[in-house]
């Protein structure tokens, strides 16, 4: 089959490696625009971009595909047999998801109708989620509201962070994206209701759906006032971006643990017994360094049970994690983080 695929950032690319590897062919790739990034402000191609060039493929980078009708002429022009969409960053008008004879379709990453929207892997980790996986998807002109032709599940853990857990679901995203072309192709031709009918696809019911809206700055801000498993959350599920202040500078908690007792079996050989010793509120300030635990990071009060601080970047510095760590925010009992 003639495929054109369309994604951005490098999420999207265990699904481009997939494709190219499957024995279809390629006949380009859309990906977003290059943005300016960096100190210097240097524009750069995006991930999927830069690898497609290196595949030597066409490459379309509309700014707003929905208002570019000559670029829609000219992806109609490739003669795709299908399109496939992983991440790609703009929604697809009606005229674009008509062009492929055998659809358009999506792999997105979540188990739908749980978390549609542009960031399901961070909100499912925010809220606490203990399973997510990839669903392939018809695609349609609502916000991820197409039938669902496979999907496969995966657990969470207490201690996954976004950054790991982005990384299965896009290798989950690639393999099964291979197996559902072959599924298309086997269906064939004709209208998309027939089609759909032979593919036995799932119609995604309205119970359960949440949405996973787009992540804003004071998202990323830490309150220690807030309970610790909520900061666990918070620090897990927008890894590496959550923040807080450390003696005046801005610190990256990149890695943490919530000393609660009834999670004790979920933590860390470092954080379990930890959590029996502190597994309860404290009466001291949020934010308040408890205890210095060597080798490992730093106790902190929050608005419930301390939390476990194992890996942080302070502001001018590389990441570091236990003794390092430590050494890096030269803290001691009775300091205090500020939000």
């Amino acid at each position: 089959m003639r495929i054109l695929f369309w994604g951005t950032p490098a999420y999207a690319l265990p699904s481009l490696e997939a494709l190219h590897d499957s024995g279809h062919e390629l006949i380009g790739v859309v990906s977003q625009p290059d943005r300016r990034r960096g100190r210097g402000g240097t524009p750069l191609p995006s991930p999927v971009k830069a690898r497609a060039l290196e595949l030597a493929l066409p490459v379309f980078t509309p700014e707003r595909i929905r208002r570019e009708p000559e670029t829609q002429a000219q992806l109609a022009a490739l003669g795709a047999d299908l399109s496939v969409v992983v991440a790609f960053g703009q929604i697809l008008p009606p005229e674009v998801l008509a062009q492929p004879p055998l659809g358009c379709w999506n792999a997105h990453g979540s188990l739908l109708p749980r978390w549609r929207g542009a960031a399901p892997i961070q909100w499912c980790l925010l809220e606490g989620d203990t399973q997510t996986g990839v669903g392939i998807m018809a695609m349609e002109e609502g916000l991820d509201t197409g039938a669902v032709l496979l999907e496969q599940t995966l657990e969470v853990g207490l201690l996954d962070n976004a950054t790991d857990l982005g990384s299965r679901l896009a290798v989950l995203s690639g393999s099964l994206l291979v197996e559902a072309l072959e599924r298309i192709s086997e269906a064939g031709t004709g209208p998309e209701t027939e089609r759909h009918r032979r593919l036995g696809l799932r119609p995604q019911s309205a119970d359960g759906m949440t949405y996973a809206r787009q992540l804003a700055k004071g998202d990323f801000q830490i309150d220690w006032s807030d309970p610790a498993l909520a900061i666990h959350r918070q620090v897990m599920g927008l890894h590496p971006g959550a923040w807080t202040h450390c003696q005046g500078l801005r610190l990256k908690v990149l890695s943490c643990e919530p000393l609660v007792a009834r999670l004790r079996d979920q933590l860390s050989a470092e954080g379990a017994p930890l959590a029996d010793h502190w597994g309860g509120p404290q009466q001291a300030p949020p934010g308040r360094v408890l205890a210095l635990v060597e080798g490992v990071g730093a106790v902190l009060a929050t608005g419930g049970c301390p939390l476990l601080l194992r890996e942080g970047q302070l502001e001018g510095k590389r990441a570091a994690s236990g003794a390092g760590l430590l050494q890096q925010l030269a803290l001691k009992p009775g300091d205090n983080l500020a939000g």
